[in-house]
């Protein structure tokens, strides 16, 4: 499934070439040239995995990893550090801030996608084949069954991804553009309000079992699965 990735580059031209080949593999890229605009973007919608470059104009990349991990909404986004440092003392300060990985300029982009590819399996649940349960609500992406409090409920196979993104991705706000660009792809080419009919049908589907009230509607925004009221 194709991941939402947040790259914080202040270089441009390094900054169009990451997007470029990120973009070619599948992936939705958000772009920021400093820290504090890529908290501005973080703020407003998370991230599936932060691309998050050392040195930056004003807060370094270092002080916007601790921001996010001090943050419980943002600390468990998976964070990947660009440098030019290779030095193991640099390495182990980056990672002690909290980044999941480390990759020194220049790199390959068949390396960096190999390095996103890896923390994505450890860190997104949605690319796994791990079974989700919140609140009585059982989904098992193997079998591809869902159950609300043991009983057997009929999604059809939108309605199944669409809850498997929501489930993994829980009290996050989605915009219509983002769902469509993780669960049809940013290859399909549909209206943003088939979105909203399939919310309608994913809604409908959970009714049964009083599971509807999961999935809000943000006014303005989009959708999330919260569990609070």
């Amino acid at each position: 499934m194709p991941a939402t990735i947040l790259l914080v580059e202040d270089e441009p031209a390094i900054q169009e070439l990451i997007a470029f080949n990120l973009t070619q593999a599948g992936h939705h890229i958000v772009r920021a040239d400093s820290a504090e605009r890529a908290a501005a973007l973080v703020k407003s919608a998370l991230p599936d995995l932060i691309l998050l470059d050392w040195m930056l104009p004003g807060a370094s990349g270092i002080e916007f990893a601790k921001q996010l991990r001090a943050n419980e909404h943002t600390r468990t986004i998976p964070i990947i550090m660009l440098t030019a440092r290779g030095d193991e003392q640099d390495k182990v300060v980056g990672l002690d801030a909290g980044a999941d990985d480390y990759i020194t300029k220049p790199f390959s982009p068949r390396e960096l996608q190999a390095r996103i590819k890896a923390v994505l399996r450890r860190r997104a649940p949605q690319m796994t084949d791990d079974i989700v349960e919140i609140n009585g609500l059982r989904l098992d992406p193997t079998t591809h069954r869902v159950y609300g409090n043991g009983q057997p409920l009929d999604l059809g196979p939108t309605e199944f991804r669409l809850l498997h993104f929501f489930m993994t991705h829980t009290e996050r706000v989605h915009s219509r553009t983002q769902l469509l660009d993780q669960v049809w792809g940013d290859h399909v080419f549909v209206e943003e309000r088939t979105v909203d009919v399939h919310i309608r049908r994913l809604r409908s589907a959970l009714e049964p079992t009083d599971h509807a009230g999961l999935i809000q509607t943000v006014r303005g925004t989009g959708y999330r699965l919260s569990t609070q009221a």
